[in-house]
C-alpha cells in the first residue's frame, strides 16, 4: 500500500501543481457522473412509476387542461433526469484546457532550465518537459471519460422523457 502512495505521489510530482487541479476536477466530475447514474438506475425508476400512477389515476385526460397538466410532469422527470448534466459535460470541457496550462507550465520550466544553464542539455530540461506531457495526458484521459459518460446520460434522458411521453397518453373525444 505504501509502494502505491509513494507511486502516486512521484507522478503528482512530475506532472506539477496542475496534474493535482486536474485530478480534482476529474474526481468531483466522476462523483456527479455516479449520483447521475444512481439517479437514473434507482430513484428515476420510482419516481416514473409514481408520476405515471398520477396520470392514469385522474379521471379527465382529454382537455386542454389535461395536455398542460400532462406536459408539466413530463418537464419536471425530464428536469430531474437532466440535473447536472450541463456542469458535467463544462467540466469535461475544463479537463483539456486545464492539460494545455499544464504543457505552457512545463514549457516554461524548459525555458526557464535552458536560460539558467545557458544550453539545451536534454538531461537538464527532462523534467520539464514532463511536467508538459503528463498534464496534458491526463486532462485529455480525464475528459474522454467524461465524454462517453455524459453523452449516455443525455441520451437516457432523452430517451426517457420520449418514453414519458408515450406512456401518458391522452384520450381523445371524438
Amino acid at each position: 500500500m505504501i509502494e502505491i502512495l509513494e507511486s502516486i505521489r512521484d507522478f503528482t510530482e512530475t506532472g506539477g501543481q496542475v496534474l493535482l487541479i486536474i485530478g480534482g476536477l476529474i474526481f468531483v466530475m466522476w462523483l456527479m457522473i455516479l449520483e447521475r447514474a444512481m439517479y437514473v438506475f434507482v430513484t428515476h425508476k420510482q419516481y416514473k412509476k409514481a408520476v405515471i400512477l398520477k396520470w392514469k389515476a385522474r379521471q379527465e385526460r382529454s382537455s386542454w387542461n389535461a395536455e398542460q397538466i400532462r406536459q408539466a410532469m413530463i418537464s419536471r422527470v425530464a428536469l430531474k433526469l437532466s440535473t447536472g448534466v450541463p456542469i458535467i459535460q463544462s467540466l469535461v470541457a475544463l479537463c483539456p484546457l486545464l492539460g494545455l496550462m499544464g504543457t505552457v507550465t512545463g514549457m516554461i520550466e524548459v525555458f526557464d532550465v535552458m536560460a539558467i544553464s545557458g544550453s539545451g542539455n536534454a538531461r537538464s530540461m527532462a523534467s520539464g518537459v514532463s511536467k508538459a506531457t503528463i498534464p496534458t495526458m491526463a486532462g485529455m484521459v480525464g475528459a474522454l471519460s467524461g465524454v462517453f459518460a455524459s453523452t449516455w446520460l443525455a441520451r437516457t434522458a432523452k430517451k426517457e422523457r420520449a418514453n414519458l411521453e408515450d406512456s401518458l397518453r391522452m384520450e381523445r373525444k371524438f
